[in-house]
C-alpha cells in the first residue's frame, strides 16, 4: 500500500531520526576521545577498539554493526556527519521503516566485505560504508521504482556528490575503501530488493477498447 502519510510528518520523523543518528555517533566519540589509541592489553580499551571490525575472526562478524556507529575521533566523525545527515533524511523521508531495512543491508554488506578481504590486524569503523550504501541506493532507487521525483532525487545527489565514488578505488592510505566499495554495493542491492511493492510500473496496465472484454484472442482465459 501506498504511503498515506502527510509529507510534513515524513519530514519531521526522517528528520528526528537522523539527528537522532548523528547524535548517538557523536556521544560515543566523545567517550573514546579525540584520538582512541588500540593497544593490546588495554584495560581501558577505547569503544572503536573494541567493537570495530577485525578481518576473519568469527567472535568479531557482528561487530560489523556497531562498527558503523563508530569512529577514529573528531575529524573522521566530521567526514561522515553531513553526508549521512543529507542522505539519510533524503532516503528516510520516504518511510522509516524501509530506510531501516537498506541501512541494516548496507551495514550487512560492507560489514562483511571489509572482515572478509581487509588486511590481517586492521581495524575498521566508521559510517562511510552507510554513506556509500545510501549514495549508491539513492542513484538507483527512482529508476528502479520508475518515479520522477526520485529520478531527480537520485541525479541532483550525483551533481553534488558525485566526487565521493573516487572512494571506493584504493588511493589513500588509512581508508577502507572496500567498506566504501561494499556500502556501495550494498546500496544498491536495497534499491533493487526493498523496492515499493506499489511502484508506479507495476501499477501500469493496459486499457481494454470499450465494449469489449475477456482476453484477447489467442489467449488462454
Amino acid at each position: 500500500m501506498a504511503n498515506r502519510t502527510p509529507r510534513g510528518q515524513r519530514a519531521i520523523a526522517a528528520g528526528l531520526l537522523m539527528f537522532g543518528w548523528l547524535a548517538l555517533m557523536w556521544v560515543l566519540t566523545a567517550v573514546d576521545g579525540d584520538n582512541p589509541r588500540c593497544l593490546p592489553g588495554d584495560p581501558d580499551t577505547p569503544l572503536v577498539c573494541e567493537y570495530g571490525v577485525e578481518p576473519r575472526q568469527s567472535g568479531e562478524l557482528l561487530d560489523i554493526y556497531p562498527a558503523a556507529f563508530l569512529h577514529f575521533g573528531w575529524d573522521h566523525l566530521l567526514a561522515n556527519s553531513l553526508p549521512l545527515l543529507i542522505f539519510g533524511f533524503l532516503a528516510a523521508v520516504r518511510g522509516i521503516p524501509r530506510f531501516l531495512g537498506v541501512c541494516l543491508l548496507i551495514m550487512t554488506v560492507s560489514g562483511l566485505g571489509v572482515w572478509l578481504f581487509s588486511s590481517s590486524g586492521s581495524i575498521t569503523a566508521g559510517a562511510s560504508g552507510v554513506v556509500f550504501g545510501l549514495f549508491g541506493y539513492l542513484l538507483v532507487r527512482g529508476f528502479v521504482e520508475r518515479d520522477a521525483l526520485d529520478i531527480t532525487v537520485g541525479i541532483t545527489v550525483f551533481l553534488l556528490y558525485g566526487s565521493l565514488l573516487w572512494g571506493v578505488l584504493p588511493t589513500q592510505t588509512g581508508v577502507s575503501w572496500l567498506g566504501h566499495l561494499f556500502g556501495l554495493a550494498g546500496g544498491v542491492l536495497a534499491a533493487f530488493w526493498l523496492r515499493r511493492g506499489d511502484t508506479p510500473r507495476r501499477r501500469w496496465s493496459r486499457r481494454t477498447p470499450r465494449g469489449l472484454s475477456g482476453p484477447p484472442p489467442g489467449h488462454p482465459g
